[in-house]
């Protein structure tokens, strides 16, 4: 994982850490209000989840996990839920760590109500996990969800250690990833919105600015009363600059409204694929396209939208778009500088919701990407469930999916297995053309049955001494310049 400096914002309350931590980490568990209620057992002092080291032999068969710069402990609260399902999520985890190209040394779960509100474990368990990062030689510290500004400060200040949480991960594995202007445009955005709100300062860096020259007593010109802050400053700056981006990507949106205008002009129905990261979206969309695009086995191995052209079994055209992963709590601020890059799944006439089969958990899967598509306005697209990785799956794991989807088809992108029948039944749901045709076109006009071909759906089609005759569905425009072949008109 890259490097970042984190700041974050002072507040006017001083929180005591080291009261009554003797007591808490003696006896095992938090006397806070946010465990009473919950079994002695549910309450042992941070829980080691199993198999969180990560192995050195498969972290070489990514190329940029090779060089590994930082060797992180992950820690989690389990609010709600079986402890599988705590789990299930503190293993995503440990891939997105070791996505960022950091080494997993362990991972731990505390049992609580809520997280605690300083310190998001309870000061208790900082001193044990403060022991915890020192054994194991650990330098970063991950926690499984998004730290307010007062949590990652105390936590930081407790460790000795640098803290991230789930938030900054995701970010900081999307500045990777990003390759187009427009996509290394989007994650800034998303890091300076997160950061403006994490801003700290230290010493005399919280001091005010000085104009002219600074007198012996740090004043001058300038510098002498009410001023502004180097936070203020730092947020101006901040602001700046964030304005500056949304300005270029409504110029880069406006790029990408213009294409997607061009093909509703010659309309043209298109197909998103969306889906949880590294469900194989784009194997996919490699195999029924064969679009060439990136495929790694890691998490949020692409981030730009790629649209590529097809064509129906009658020579129909319609476009597939593979879209950027989602993760259960993808963060607010990707959302939302992404969101012109998601509209083209809000804008599709139907979407591929591609479900990774051999995950311990696909429902889960489905509700987290269900969530962001009713953020993002996609929840009323017509949906198809493709399960993916069938080679890999489970039979038995399968069947409460298909039983509770009914518009669900299992497939593997990687032997090739059920594509056929997913690329028919896409074909199937496609919208049909609203206007129907019944022409006689002359042998000197075979653009115009070209055309009818790849802008709409012929039915019949016969080849006689005065032309073409055929019947067929047509858009509305389509049809405008078809009208003197009309066979009505024209006997």
């Amino acid at each position: 994982m890259t490097t970042q400096s984190h700041s974050y914002e002072e507040t006017d309350v001083e929180l005591d850490l080291d009261q009554g931590e003797d007591s808490d980490s003696s006896s095992g568990y938090d006397n806070s209000l946010s465990t009473e209620g919950l079994e002695l057992e549910e309450r042992q002092a941070l829980r080691r989840v199993v198999g969180m080291s990560t192995e050195l032999t498969d972290i070489s068969e990514v190329e940029y996990r090779k060089l590994l710069l930082e060797r992180v402990l992950l820690v989690g609260v389990w609010t709600e839920g079986s402890a599988e399902d705590a789990e299930n999520s503190l293993a995503e985890l440990k891939l997105l760590a070791e996505t960022a190209g950091s080494e997993v040394l362990d991972g731990v779960i505390q049992r609580r109500k809520k997280p605690d509100p300083a310190t998001f474990i309870g000061s208790g368990k900082v001193h044990d996990l403060r022991d915890l990062v020192a054994s194991l030689g650990a330098d970063t510290v991950i926690a499984d969800g998004e730290l307010a500004p007062a949590q990652l400060r105390n936590l930081e200040d407790k460790l000795k250690v640098k803290v991230v949480d789930r938030t900054a991960l995701i970010l900081d594995i999307f500045a990777q990833h990003a390759k187009s202007k427009e996509g290394k445009a989007q994650v800034e955005l998303a890091q300076l919105q997160y950061m403006k709100q994490r801003l700290r300062g230290w010493g005399g860096n919280l001091s005010r600015q000085a104009g002219g020259r600074v007198g012996a007593a740090g004043g001058g010109i300038g510098g002498r009363g009410p001023g502004e802050t180097k936070i203020e400053t730092d947020r101006r700056r901040i602001n700046t600059k964030i304005a500056k981006l949304r300005h270029e990507l409504k110029a880069l949106k406006g790029t990408r409204s213009t294409m997607r205008q061009e093909r509703r002009r010659h309309s043209i129905p298109s197909v998103a694929i969306a889906g949880y990261t590294n469900a194989g979206k784009s194997s996919l969309l490699n195999k029924i396209t064969g679009a060439g695009v990136l495929v790694e086995n890691a998490l949020f191995a692409t981030l730009d939208p790629t649209t590529r052209r097809t064509t129906t079994s009658d020579g129909r055209v319609y476009t597939f778009t593979d879209t950027v992963g989602f993760v259960r709590h993808l963060p607010h601020d990707i959302v939302e500088a992404f969101r012109s890059t998601l509209e083209e799944v809000a804008d599709a006439d139907l979407l591929l919701h591609v479900v990774d089969g051999s995950h311990p958990d696909p429902l889960a899967q489905i509700q987290a990407v269900r969530e962001v598509l009713a953020e993002i306005g996609a929840g009323d697209v017509r949906e198809i469930i493709v399960i993916n990785k069938a080679d890999l799956a489970d039979p038995m794991a399968l069947a409460p999916i298909l039983h509770r989807e009914p518009h669900a088809i299992v497939v593997s992108a990687r032997t090739g297995d059920g594509i056929d029948k997913l690329t028919a039944l896409v074909e199937a749901s496609l919208p049909q053309p609203d206007v129907s045709v019944d022409l006689l076109l002359p042998y000197d006009r075979g653009d115009l049955v070209s055309r009818i071909h790849s802008e709409g759906s012929v039915d019949t089609l016969e080849h006689t001494g005065e032309g073409t005759r055929l019947a067929a569905r047509v858009h509305a425009g389509l049809a405008d310049e078809l009208a003197p072949y009309e066979v009505s008109t024209t006997h």
